[in-house]
């Protein structure tokens, strides 16, 4: 084992256990449990606000799965991802300002809190709603945990059992003690490391390739395809590129982990600030991330496991102990999604189901043991599916970031800006996103060359519109005298 690479990493381990144990006397001493271990009692700043959505969303998925995609891609790659260039943008600007008040007047905790109030206390609505979450978000955690034990796996040696119980055990530990505000918090330590480590590793990269001339010349010489939109092999059409705009663009606002952090924050002021720093820092890290990964087929020919490509560049032309202080930077984004993804689904189940339609009555102290043995019970159900890894996480990351659009995308929005909207529209539209997505994802993944979130995304917002104007039902609709 290099010493030299893991000693940082263990102390990096320390400051996040530091930020749960801190976080842990707000759960305590918190007289709304839920409000504070759910959602950091809504006192998000905008600086912390731009880096947890930047360190929950940035996940294993881009410092990981997408610079091994780029390595396999070209640069065709790179410009599929900067598509995730406005992805605050959009959420803070179309949830906004509307999503908070309506989120507090309601006393939502979590999304599906909101949904249920907006229409009209449906449990289907709830039932469908929690059901989307836990499958998705299981996919994704399940990709974010192998990211995690692969990267241990690459800078320890160890095998990588022992590599994800490590990992799993330290996300855990610091979820289950602080709750919300300790995600917040390391978020935001894990996104300041993010923004450094990326670009370290990036200059590093260019320098051990010779600079950018030489490793555009290596490219072009090895296949002239790397360095064109189209990919290696030209499967990166323009409709299947600009496709990527929903997924991993305007579509981030109805995933949950993201759109709950726009009812946590303080004020119009934090938003307003986490909106021009979430924009800024994004764009910086997914264009320097995926560049890394093209860069460094050059400098690092024949690696066989993409999701490797990060540790393995970022050892190779770093000094071991630079080394490890930078690859804090891609755990940093992997353990941010996994805790953010933990509370959701664990709200899920203790919030929404367990406490809406079971036992609505339950004592304080019962919802606090309940939501610490859900969460733990949770962990463990991941670590054994992620036990036998897939060959490259990021498509196991984004068919979980497709469901959950097909599902929420016209619920949140038509809910918020329609007055219209009912609970026959919306349980129509979530059924008809979940089950055409199951289905073109399975037997027809490229229909008309475009990604398969696109069909299923216009056909839950037709489906919305017919279900909400045939509805019979009346219903109150609070965003009238709001």
């Amino acid at each position: 084992m290099n010493w030299a690479v893991v000693a940082p990493l263990i102390i990096f381990f320390f400051i996040i256990f530091g930020a749960g144990f801190w976080s842990l006397r707000f759960v305590k001493k918190s007289n709304q449990f839920l409000h504070e271990y759910f959602l950091g009692s809504r006192e998000l700043g905008g600086f912390v606000l731009a880096m947890t959505m930047i360190a929950t969303y940035g996940s294993a998925s881009s410092f990981i799965g997408g610079p091994g995609a780029a390595y396999t891609q070209g640069l065709g790659w790179v410009l599929l991802a900067m598509a995730q260039v406005a992805t605050g943008y959009f959420v803070l600007m179309v949830l906004g300002k509307k999503f908070a008040i309506y989120a507090r007047k309601y006393d939502a905790v979590t999304l599906i809190d909101f949904l249920r109030m907006r229409y009209a206390n449906s449990r289907g609505v709830v039932f469908i709603s929690a059901a989307s979450i836990i499958i998705f978000l299981f996919s994704a955690m399940v990709a974010q945990w192998v990211g995690g034990a692969r990267l241990i796996e690459s800078l320890t040696g160890l095998e990588y059992t022992t590599a994800l119980f490590i990992f799993a055990v330290t996300v855990l530990i610091y979820v289950i003690i602080g709750g919300f505000r300790a995600v917040a918090l390391t978020d935001m330590i894990q996104g300041i490391v993010m923004v450094f480590g990326t670009l370290i590793i990036l200059i590093g990269t260019i320098v051990a390739g010779g600079g950018i001339s030489a490793i555009m010349t290596d490219l072009a010489t090895e296949n002239p395809n790397l360095i064109s939109p189209f990919g290696h092999d030209g499967g990166l059409t323009p409709a299947y590129v600009s496709s990527f705009w929903i997924l991993v663009g305007v579509g981030v606002l109805a995933l949950p982990q993201v759109a709950v952090r726009a009812m946590s924050y303080k004020n119009a002021r934090s938003m307003h600030r986490a909106l021009i720093v979430g924009t800024f820092v994004v764009g910086f890290i997914m264009l320097g991330m995926h560049l890394i990964g093209v860069f460094a087929r050059p400098v690092m020919p024949g690696i066989d496991v993409p999701d490797k490509v990060m540790p393995l560049i970022t050892m190779e032309v770093l000094p071991p102990w630079l080394a490890g202080m930078v690859l804090a930077a891609p755990l940093a984004a992997i353990m941010s999604t996994v805790d953010s993804l933990l509370l959701i689904v664990s709200s899920a189940v203790v919030k929404d189901i367990y406490l809406n339609y079971i036992n609505p009555d339950a004592e304080e102290k019962r919802v606090r043991r309940m939501s610490l043995w859900v969460t733990s019970l949770l962990g463990v159900a991941i670590f054994t599916a992620a036990l036998s890894p897939p060959d490259l996480l990021i498509w196991m990351n984004l068919f979980a970031f497709g469901g959950l659009q097909s599902a929420f995308i016209w619920p949140i929005v038509m809910g918020l800006y329609w007055e219209g909207a009912n609970k026959y529209g919306a349980i129509t539209s979530m059924l008809t996103g979940i089950i055409s997505y199951a289905c073109i994802h399975n037997f027809y993944p490229h229909m008309l060359g475009v990604h398969t979130v696109v069909f299923p995304v216009i056909f839950s917002f037709m489906t919305f519109i017919i279900a909400s104007w045939l509805g019979k039902e009346q219903e109150i609709r609070p965003l009238k005298s709001a």
